[in-house]
């Protein structure tokens, strides 16, 4: 597992940053309109120079121990496919990380 971006709680949402070896960005988690049960709490979005995109959506979840986090999923064109992460409360009161791993092979 590896932690991939930093998060604070901005309101109703989260704001932070992503790095990884090729990747880097400002995103902001924004509550979504939920129409359906199965549709996504947060939509994330991409900020640059004033511009924002959506490049992906986040679930509440709860854990097997109880703990509450969102599951996320991002995608742009660069990725070679979906990246699926977990954004956890961690440490500071407002502090959120956001961690990544990589899927089981299903051979």
């Amino acid at each position: 597992m590896a932690t991939i971006g930093t998060f604070t709680k901005d309101g109703n949402g989260y704001a932070g940053n992503v790095e990884t070896l090729a990747f880097r960005a400002k995103l902001t988690f924004e509550p979504a309109n939920k129409k359906s049960e199965n549709a996504p709490d947060f939509r994330v979005f991409h900020l640059t120079d004033g511009f924002s995109s959506e490049i992906g959506a986040a679930w509440k979840k709860t854990s097997k121990e109880g703990a509450q986090y969102l599951s996320v999923n991002l995608d742009d064109p660069s990725f070679p496919e979906k990246i699926y992460c977990r954004l956890v409360k961690t440490g500071a009161e407002q502090g959120h990380t956001l961690y990544w791993e990589r899927s089981k092979s299903r051979d």
